[in-house]
C-alpha cells in the first residue's frame, strides 16, 4: 500500500470532521416529568431515520452508535462512513495499478486509470458536502437539502461511472472490477445512499421527535464550493464589465478583452483551445474569459477542476467547431473518447459546437462531457452518434442547442435541464434502436435525472426518409432509479408509440421514473406509452423539474447571461 496515499486520506477524514462541526442546538418540547430528556430519544431518533432507508440494518449499524440527538451528528457519522469507504476503495485502486503494472491489458490500465480520478473528485464532495452543511444560512437543515443531495449524489455517480468503465464480457476486466467491488466499491453506493436517506429523512426525524433545531455555524469556514450571492444577486467573483456582458447576453461578444484568444491563422495568442486552458493563472479569482476564433479545431480538450468560472466563446456553432473522433471500437474507455470534458465549475460556453465524428460504428463516443456543478451552455451544437452528450455529474443547463444522436446521445448522472433546443436523431446502424435519454440515477434519493423542456425532438436528415422504420425511444432505464421527463415539447413522428424502451430484459421497471407533460406532435400521444412509464403527470408534479426547484436555477443561471424559464411556460 503506497503511503503517499493514506497520509492525505487520513488528513481529509479530519478537515471533514472539521467542516461538519456545526453547533447544533436541540429544543426538546418532549421531555420527562423531572425535566430531561427522555431516555429512549435516541432510539426513536435512529428509527425514524432508518424506517425508509433502503438498508435499514446498515442504517441503524452506522447511526446506533452515534449516540445523539443532534441531526448534525448522523450527518456526520454517514459521511465519515462513506468517506472511509471511498479512501479504502481509492487505496485498493492504487494497489491494483501496482500490483498488475505492465501485465494489464490498456483496457484495465485505462479503467484503474479513470477510476483513481473519479474517486478523488468523490473525496472532494463529501468535503464540499460538510462544508455546505454550516455555510449554508438556513436555520433547518431541512433547508440545504438539495445541495447536500447534489454533491452527494455525484459521489455515487463517481462510483457507478468507476464500474461502468470495466468490460464485464472481459474475463480480466470482471475479474478486477470484482475486486473493487468486494473491496469498497460496493459500499460507497451504499453509505453515501444511506447519506441521501439520512438528509432526506431529518425533516421527518424531527416531526417524530417534536424537535426544534437551532444552527450556528462553526467559527471557520473551509474550502466553499457555493457562489455568494451580492445585492444585486450576482456571485461576488463577476467584474463589472463581465455584468454588462450578463446582462446583454445576445448582443455580441464582451466588450473587454478576454483573458486568451485562440485563432489557428495565428492572429490570436494561441492556435489551440488547451494552450488557451493551459494559461489559466493558479488560485486565478474571477472569470476566465476565452475567445476561440471560428475555425476547426481538431483537438481533445480537458478543463480541470482547478480551473472555475471559464467563459467559452466562439463565432458560431458552425464556425467555431471543436472535433475528435475517439470511440469504444478505436480502443478506449467511455469517459476517454471525450473531445470535450469540463471537470471546472461555473463552466459557461457559448456559440460553439462540440463533435465526435467517429459514427453509429464506433460506438461509445463522446462529443462532450460536463462534470462541473453549475455549467451552462447557450447557442452551442453537440454533434455525435452513441454517447454523445455525457452529462455526467452535477447542475447543468443547456438553452438554444442543438444535440444530435443514436443511442443513449444525451446520457449521465447530472441533475440535467435541457430548454428551447432541438434534438436530432440520427440514422443509426442497421442493428440499432435510437434511445434518447439514459439517465443514470442509482439511488432513489438522488437529486438527478434528464429533463427536456421546450425541446423539439425530430429525425435528422439522415434519418428522414427512414424514421417510420427505424425505431426510436424517448428514453431507457439505464440504472435502477432512472429518471427522464418530457414536459412542453414537440415531439416527431420518429417517436415509436411506445415511447421508452427495456433495459436488458425487465431490469428497473418498477423503480424508473419516466413522464411527460403538455408535450404536443403526432409522437406525443400516449395512449400506448408502455404501462411502467409515469404516463402524463400532473402540473404540479412537472413543475417539481422546472428550473428553479430543478436546479436551484435562481441562485446561479442569472449570472450566466443565459436566458432561462424558471417555470412552466404552457398553461
Amino acid at each position: 500500500m503506497n503511503g503517499k496515499v493514506i497520509v492525505p486520506a487520513v488528513s481529509i477524514i479530519l478537515v471533514v470532521g472539521v467542516a461538519l462541526g456545526v453547533v447544533g442546538i436541540v429544543h426538546y418540547r418532549n421531555s420527562s416529568s423531572n425535566g430531561q430528556p427522555e431516555t429512549n430519544t435516541h432510539t426513536k431518533a435512529v428509527a425514524a431515520i432508518c424506517q425508509s432507508s433502503d438498508d435499514p440494518k446498515l442504517c441503524h449499524n452506522t447511526l446506533d452508535p452515534v449516540n445523539s440527538t443532534d441531526p448534525k451528528d448522523y450527518i456526520k457519522a454517514v459521511v465519515e462512513s462513506a468517506m472511509n469507504t471511498v479512501i479504502q476503495s481509492f487505496n485498493l485502486t492504487d494497489r491494483v495499478q501496482i500490483e498488475h503494472g505492465n501485465s494489464s491489458t490498456r483496457g484495465i490500465k485505462m479503467a484503474v486509470e479513470d477510476c483513481k480520478d473519479l474517486l478523488q473528485s468523490a473525496i472532494a464532495e463529501l468535503q464540499a458536502s460538510g462544508v455546505l452543511v454550516q455555510d449554508n444560512n438556513a436555520r433547518s437543515v431541512t433547508d440545504r437539502e438539495d445541495d447536500l443531495k447534489n454533491w452527494l449524489s455525484a459521489v455515487i455517480a463517481y462510483q457507478q461511472s468507476c464500474l461502468d468503465g470495466f468490460e464485464t464480457d472481459n474475463d480480466g476486466e470482471k475479474a478486477i472490477q470484482q475486486q473493487l467491488q468486494a473491496g469498497g466499491l460496493d459500499n460507497v453506493e451504499k453509505l453515501t445512499g444511506l447519506a441521501l436517506d439520512v438528509v432526506a429523512g431529518i425533516s421527518q426525524f424531527l416531526s417524530v421527535l417534536d424537535l426544534d433545531l437551532d444552527v450556528k455555524p462553526a467559527s471557520r469556514r473551509l474550502l466553499s464550493n457555493v457562489a455568494e450571492l451580492d445585492h444585486d444577486g450576482y456571485p461576488t467573483w463577476i467584474s463589472g464589465p463581465d455584468r454588462q456582458l450578463i446582462e446583454l447576453p445576445n448582443t455580441g461578444h464582451p466588450t473587454d478583452q478576454p483573458n486568451a484568444v485562440v485563432a489557428q491563422d495565428g492572429s490570436g495568442q494561441f492556435k489551440t483551445i488547451q494552450e488557451a486552458i493551459n494559461s489559466y493563472p493558479p488560485n486565478f479569482q474571477g472569470r476566465f474569459t476565452i475567445y476561440v476564433k471560428a475555425g476547426i479545431y481538431n483537438e481533445y480538450v480537458h478543463i480541470t477542476k482547478k480551473q472555475p468560472n471559464i467563459l467559452m466563446y466562439g463565432d458560431g456553432p458552425n464556425k467555431t467547431i471543436v472535433t475528435g473522433n475517439r470511440s469504444y471500437t478505436s480502443g478506449w474507455k467511455t469517459i476517454k473518447t471525450a473531445t470535450f470534458t469540463t471537470l471546472g465549475d461555473g463552466f459557461i460556453a457559448k456559440s460553439m459546437a462540440f463533435e465526435n465524428t467517429a459514427g453509429a460504428e464506433g460506438h461509445q463516443a463522446v462529443a462532450l462531457r460536463v462534470m462541473g456543478d453549475r455549467s451552462a451552455f447557450f447557442d452551442c451544437a453537440m454533434r455525435g452518434y452513441q454517447d454523445t452528450l455525457y452529462a455526467h455529474a452535477k447542475r447543468q443547463f443547456y438553452r438554444n442547442c442543438e444535440i444530435s444522436g443514436t443511442v443513449d446521445f444525451i446520457f449521465g448522472y447530472g441533475s440535467t435541464l435541457i430548454q428551447n433546443s432541438r434534438i436530432l436523431v440520427r440514422k443509426p446502424m442497421d442493428n440499432q434502436q435510437n434511445i434518447v435519454v439514459a439517465d443514470g440515477t442509482a439511488q432513489k434519493q438522488m437529486r438527478t435525472g434528464i429533463v427536456l423542456q421546450n425541446c423539439q425532438i425530430m429525425a435528422d436528415a439522415s434519418l428522414q426518409a427512414d424514421r417510420l422504420t427505424v425505431k426510436s425511444y424517448l428514453a431507457r432505464p439505464w440504472k435502477a432509479y432512472s429518471r427522464a421527463i418530457f414536459m412542453e415539447s414537440e415531439i416527431g413522428d420518429l417517436i415509436n408509440a411506445d415511447g421508452y424502451l427495456p433495459w436488458m430484459g425487465s431490469m428497473f421497471l418498477d423503480t424508473c421514473y419516466f413522464a411527460e407533460y403538455a408535450n404536443t406532435g403526432p409522437g406525443a400521444a400516449t395512449n400506448n406509452r408502455v404501462k411502467w412509464s409515469h404516463g402524463v403527470i400532473t402540473k404540479d408534479d412537472a413543475t417539481q423539474y422546472t428550473a428553479e426547484p430543478w436546479l436551484q436555477a435562481g441562485s446561479w443561471l442569472p449570472a450566466t447571461g443565459i436566458a432561462f424559464d424558471s417555470g412552466l411556460t404552457k398553461a
